[in-house]
């Protein structure tokens, strides 16, 4: 993982998409995402393979143009939920917090 997100960064910089404006790469995330969601809705796995993966590399470009660095944001999320506690309400995981609102 780590070999391909640098390939990705690498990608990136030689295209100038890190100097670029963070709120068009948030425009990009949200049409993958789109994608991703009809790729569900049409049950075409090919398609949701390719949204996962451009989501992802979307994200990287996004964190690289926030100087953050996307490992260091999988890390802080992982850890905001790994004791996090909850239960699954209609097939979608609720955190412990919301369950009493």
């Amino acid at each position: 993982m780590q070999t391909l997100t640098a390939k990705i960064k690498q990608w990136a910089i030689d295209k100038g998409l890190d100097e670029a404006q963070p709120e068009k790469q948030m425009l990009k995330l949200i049409e993958e995402v789109g994608e991703l969601a009809q790729g569900l809705a049409k049950g075409n796995l090919d398609q949701v393979i390719d949204s996962v993966g451009d989501v992802y590399v979307v994200l990287t470009i996004l964190a690289m143009q926030m100087d953050l660095d996307i490992t260091d944001c999988i890390a802080a999320a992982y850890d905001e939920i790994s004791d996090r506690k909850g239960k699954m309400v209609n097939g979608v995981f609720v955190k412990e917090a919301d369950l009493n609102v």
